[in-house]
């Protein structure tokens, strides 16, 4: 018997796309609003192409936008074994310590999580993912510079290691110190100057995160001004972007790709604001993909948003129904990525990769420090 063919965007290979690497954004913009903005209407009508500042106009009053205020670590550190041969320690979260937020429980990827959503400034014990693997067993150490060395201790089953940091310091005053901002690879360059501060959103408070929500990036403190001015309501609520932002979709099969879990937490006063906003007629605004997974793994099935927190391993993929989110801002992705995947389920599969091929005809800059696309009913 032959199957039938599965309708198009249900494969990862459907998302496979030819980007020119001039399009890459390999620095942010002079300033942050100025990327551009491709509005894509997910019901159909014309794509448009805007300035990110014009997004005033696009939100109207009533609304809510849904910011993610996690702030990226400079998790990234680089040492030398005993040996002086050099080697790199990337942490993604904290695993020790009463009250971690660093790990979902064993078992288990929702229960039990702390409601504060902030990192514990001081855990000792992280996971981690070294290099070079085959040399950094446990038992060995890494020399980051006089005030600070790692252990690595143990494996994990994802070929990553727990590893202990070792310094007089405050953890979170040694990695200010000595660590470095992980830089997504494809920008093919080390940190510069004013990457600690461009690879933050201006609303970053909540440190955590291991890659920036980047769709937040083109938000100015004047822009968010404007658009409370206009009577547009702003709740702020926390996912902190794991591992998983970096790690390929090996399988064919979106069902078979296991999520690895981050930390969200939506406070009391964000589930307020969101709730109220519906009352009254609004849309539900999620800047960014981090933004979208939050809601929608906090809403229940009449798409109320409820405070909490927990882990969430939830992979959007078309098809997928979408409570809590109206209308969402987004930057452009990589090819077979979860994330572009996720636009597809809201927008749909076709329209997406059609407002893809616009951006690459009309020379939009792509991936973390490049122009924006907002997603409207």
């Amino acid at each position: 018997m032959t199957l039938p063919p599965k309708p198009r965007g249900r494969s990862v290979s459907d998302y496979d796309y030819a980007l020119p690497p001039g399009l890459v954004a390999r620095h942010p913009p002079e300033r942050r609003d100025e990327s551009r903005l491709l509005v894509l209407p997910r019901s159909g009508g014309a794509i448009r192409h805007r300035g990110f500042r014009d997004i005033v106009e696009l939100v109207r009053p009533g609304d809510v936008l849904v910011l993610n205020e996690s702030r990226v670590l400079p998790a990234r550190l680089l040492g030398r074994k005993p040996t002086g041969a050099a080697a790199e320690i990337l942490l993604l979260r904290p695993v020790g310590g009463a009250g971690s937020t660093g790990g979902p429980p064993a078992g288990g990827s929702a229960a039990n999580a702390p409601p504060a959503g902030a990192l514990p400034t001081d855990d000792r014990l992280w996971e981690a993912i070294v290099r070079p693997g085959g040399k950094l067993k446990p038992g060995r150490r890494v020399v980051v510079s006089d005030e600070l060395e790692v252990e690595i201790v143990d494996s994990t089953e994802g070929g990553g290691r727990i590893v202990r940091l070792e310094t007089p310091l405050r953890v979170e005053e040694a990695l200010e110190r000595y660590g470095r901002v992980p830089l997504p690879p494809y920008l093919e360059r080390e940190e510069g100057p004013g990457d600690r501060e461009r690879y933050q959103t201006v609303y970053a408070r909540t440190p955590g995160s291991v890659a920036a929500p980047t769709a937040g990036l083109h938000f100015t403190p004047e822009l968010l001004d404007a658009l409370e001015a206009r009577d547009v309501a702003i709740a702020r609520l926390t996912l902190h972007v794991g591992v998983g932002t970096f790690r390929p979709v090996e399988v064919d099969d979106p069902a078979e790709h296991a999520m690895h879990s981050e930390f969200w937490s939506v406070p009391v006063e964000a589930a307020r604001t969101i709730g109220a906003a519906r009352e009254g007629g609004g849309r539900v605004w999620a800047v960014g993909t981090t933004a979208v997974r939050t809601l929608e793994s906090a809403a229940d099935v009449k798409g109320v948003v409820a405070a909490g927190s927990g882990w969430t391993e939830l992979f959007i993929h078309p098809p997928h129904d979408f409570r809590a989110v109206d209308a969402f801002v987004t930057n452009f992705h990589l090819p077979r990525s979860t994330l572009l995947m996720l636009v597809a389920a809201f927008a749909g599969y076709e329209r997406t990769m059609e407002a893809y091929a616009e951006a690459i005809r009309e020379g939009y800059r792509f991936y973390s420090y490049g122009d924006a696309m907002v997603v409207l009913p």
